[in-house]
């Protein structure tokens, strides 16, 4: 099972040619959005943060931005600075050509003489990258190099029953072809964590798990915070979700059963193929920016309210097993696997019919959220523990 990818200096596969435009602090993020609506192939990011912050969270927010840089799914990178934020347009620069060995070039708002002086040039170096892009050669790569992001929101009563075991079937179908499914979400382990970690490849893996979960609780409780005061969601218990270990029961079977070979911090690159597990926010965009950070190529996102979340820079799609939600919804949802729920469809079926929808978007089928250029991203801060 195969598709057209674009092979990257670093090894990796591309399932997208884009040429990000990535301002490298929230006072850059409106110049990056006007540049990349004026070049073809171009996307932008929103980004909420990059300055006035605590080292851990300037550390993470550097592993996010270079993270974007260096997607697989990104050829090149113009880079928008202020000038004055933590980590300048020009350190961000070097530090993507350093990791990645991209095409990328960056500007400073305040050095370049204002907006529009910036816009100009970085209008120029997006064209000539978009321009190099058109011409990158494609390649027959295999779908075991990809790796699928995980994700669930706006879950109800179908999302555990019938779209998460679809996804679960999906990345066990993913894994054994040689492939890596990331799974996310650590808060939404509380309650379900004993049983998440006795998927766990080693011992080791597994005491990372439990103790991924202790450590939250832990210092939640030390900020007199608790949890569960916001899990699960007003939307999730109108759906029918009534605690959060009912939740978390759900959302770890979209993770499938095979061992896990490895525990990520928020924005970390897998260093080994299988089912992985990052440790993130329970909140899906800013789970889902983790995950693209980590270089996911595309993500498999289930929904029972449904959602129109999507993301600049890798392709999410949007499954649901809510009838309700795939008609009343039908411009946001690309799956509908109500049938399920039905009982017309098994949960074997449903990860065959998911299998061959993610190759159809390895080789260049949009999204509907694609379709529409949206782009969500929150990043997480670190505060909460280090």
């Amino acid at each position: 099972m195969g598709f057209m990818g674009y092979r990257r200096p670093d090894g990796r596969v591309g399932i997208r040619n884009h040429v990000l435009i990535l301002p490298s602090c929230a006072c850059g993020s409106e110049t990056a959005r006007v540049v990349a609506s004026q070049v073809r192939g171009a996307v932008n990011i929103v980004f909420n943060t990059g300055c006035s912050d605590v080292a851990a969270n300037t550390e993470l927010s550097q592993r996010v931005l270079t993270g974007f840089a260096c997607h697989p799914n990104v050829y090149g990178v113009v880079v928008i600075g202020l000038g004055c934020e933590t980590v300048g347009h020009a350190q961000l620069r070097e530090r993507i050509e350093s990791r990645c060995g991209k095409p990328v070039a960056s500007f400073g708002i305040q050095e370049e003489g204002g907006t529009l002086r910036t816009m100009a040039k970085a209008v120029r170096a997006a064209r000539d990258l978009a321009a190099q892009a058109a011409q990158a050669p494609r390649e027959e790569c295999d779908l075991s190099e990809i790796v699928l992001g995980i994700e669930c929101g706006g879950s109800d009563a179908t999302s555990g029953i019938a779209s998460n075991p679809a996804v679960g079937n999906l990345s066990d179908r993913l894994v054994d072809l040689g492939a890596t499914t990331m799974m996310s979400e650590s808060i939404e382990w509380i309650g379900g964590e004993h049983v998440l970690a006795k998927r766990a490849a080693t011992p080791a893996i597994h005491n990372q798990i439990i103790e991924v979960c202790r450590r939250y609780e832990e210092h939640l409780r030390a900020a007199g915070q608790d949890c569960r005061a916001g899990q699960p969601t007003p939307g999730n218990k109108a759906g029918g979700l009534s605690t959060l270990d009912e939740k978390s029961l759900g959302c770890i079977r979209k993770g499938g059963t095979r061992p896990i070979v490895e525990v990520l911090g928020q924005g970390e690159r897998p260093t080994r193929r299988g089912a992985v597990v990052m440790d993130t926010a329970g909140y899906d965009i800013a789970s889902v920016t983790a995950m693209v950070a980590g270089g996911c190529n595309l993500i498999a996102f289930t929904t029972g309210r449904g959602t129109p979340t999507g993301n600049a820079i890798a392709p999410v799609l949007k499954i649901t097993a809510n009838r309700h939600t795939a008609t009343c919804m039908e411009d946001n949802m690309d799956v509908d696997l109500s049938a399920i729920i039905d009982g017309t469809l098994t949960i074997e079926d449903a990860g065959a019919l998911l299998l061959g929808r993610v190759e159809e978007t390895c080789r260049g089928r949009l999204t509907k959220a694609e379709a529409y250029g949206f782009s969500d991203l929150a990043v997480d801060h670190v505060c909460r523990y280090v």
